[in-house]
């Protein structure tokens, strides 16, 4: 594939009216909505800027001065940023289309309304495999939880390209939620009308049409700021927290002889040193959350309540050390069963993270297995795994010494 070329533009479409937020939108533009105490704008330039992200460009057109006089060149905030300012009435195509002496050959497009833990080399990496003019981001939805529960407005096929896009619906061939990240070629402008126009309607179908619009398709929770009620969300979400995940067997307890489990309490053994790791981590204020593979149940050695009852006294026994545990996740699949949920799968942090409102990519996890490599690689938190030998209090002083 040759040397990947970064990209290092964001354009972010800031220019609407955010009517379904009044009266929160009465005196400011909707990107401008403070969320504790920080605009919403200016979470996404920070998360930008994280991704290498050298210049912004801001397509406003309400209450722009709102925006240029908080923001002005951007330095202040480690970026450059440059203004394109229409009309209040202009759509999403007519603001990227009047930005065009401003952008570069490659560009990352979007949202000033969405937040979603952003890895750009990632999704460069995609983009060029994949040798397209564009792609979009999208939601898997799996669990319904997107922005319009159940209904997505985008269907992925098979090869990662786009068949289909547009309204929300419960269409059984839609499999996916577009949520406004989108990286794109400077020679879209040749595809553009005259007149006012939306992007997403316009310009997304005719390169579906093209076969050169492909799909990034996440786990990954987005978050939104479209109407009132996302509001308390958001805010849980951009709380400042320290996440740690650990996996169990072989990192907090001692691991049973192959094709064995720990199927009662009796058979439950603390490492050493695991509940001081417990009380240090709470200490230092560290959500602590469990993410276990618990096949024996699927089997029938076990069952759910037998796993209860141990986890119940695991925590009962931690608690009393001065640790505290704020989740634990197991999956009992066997390996044929093709849940999304077994390790090296990620499906129980992204779990996680939607009950939570979690940052994975801010999170660590903790295993011992190349099962949990992959896991928590998938996930993008941070992943330190256990040497042979190490213990979970070593890997701990550690991470909290650095």
């Amino acid at each position: 594939m040759g040397e990947i070329k970064p990209i290092t533009q964001a354009v972010i479409l800031a220019g609407g009216k955010g009517e379904r937020l009044r009266p929160l939108t009465n005196d400011r533009p909707k990107p401008m909505i403070l969320i504790n105490g920080k605009p919403f704008l200016e979470h996404l330039i920070n998360l930008l800027k994280e991704n290498g992200i050298k210049e912004v460009v801001l397509l406003l057109g309400y209450m722009p001065e709102k925006i240029t006089e908080y923001f002005s060149d951007g330095k202040k905030f480690g970026v450059s940023i440059k203004y394109s300012i229409g009309s209040v009435d202009d759509l999403t195509g007519t603001r990227v289309r009047n930005a065009a002496p401003l952008l570069a050959d490659e560009f990352l497009l979007l949202y000033s309304d969405n937040y979603w833990p952003l890895n750009l080399k990632k999704l460069v990496e995609f983009y060029s495999e994949k040798n397209v003019v564009g792609s979009l981001v999208a939601y898997s939805n799996v669990n319904g939880d997107a922005e319009h529960g159940r209904e997505n407005n985008v269907r992925v096929q098979e090869d990662e390209h786009v068949a289909y896009y547009g309204p929300f619906s419960k269409d059984p061939n839609l499999n996916a939620v577009d949520i406004g990240f989108f990286l794109m070629k400077k020679n879209i402008i040749d595809m553009m009308p005259k007149d006012n126009f939306s992007f997403e309607h316009t310009i997304l179908p005719k390169l579906i049409q093209n076969n050169s619009l492909a799909a990034y398709v996440t786990d990954h929770p987005y978050y939104a700021i479209t109407t009132v009620g996302q509001i308390p969300v958001v805010e849980e979400f951009f709380k400042s927290k320290k996440v740690i995940f650990l996996d169990r067997d072989g990192v907090i307890n001692k691991q049973m002889p192959p094709h064995d489990y720990v199927k009662k309490w009796e058979e439950f053994e603390f490492l050493p040193g695991v509940l001081d790791a417990f009380t240090a981590l709470t200490k230092a204020g560290y959500e602590i959350y469990i993410i276990t593979n618990q096949r024996g149940i699927s089997r029938g050695l076990m069952t759910e309540d037998d796993l209860k009852d141990i986890h119940i006294r695991m925590t009962a026994e931690i608690e009393k050390h001065g640790g505290q545990i704020a989740g634990i996740y197991h999956c009992f699949h066997g390996n044929d069963d093709n849940c999304l949920c077994r390790k090296p799968k990620p499906g129980m942090f992204f779990q996680a993270a939607r009950e939570h409102k979690l940052n994975l990519t801010k999170s660590v996890f903790i295993g011992d297995t190349e099962s949990d490599r992959l896991a928590g690689e998938a996930a993008e938190c941070k992943t330190i795994i256990l040497k042979t030998g190490e213990i979970l209090e070593t890997a701990v002083k550690s991470l909290l010494n650095s």
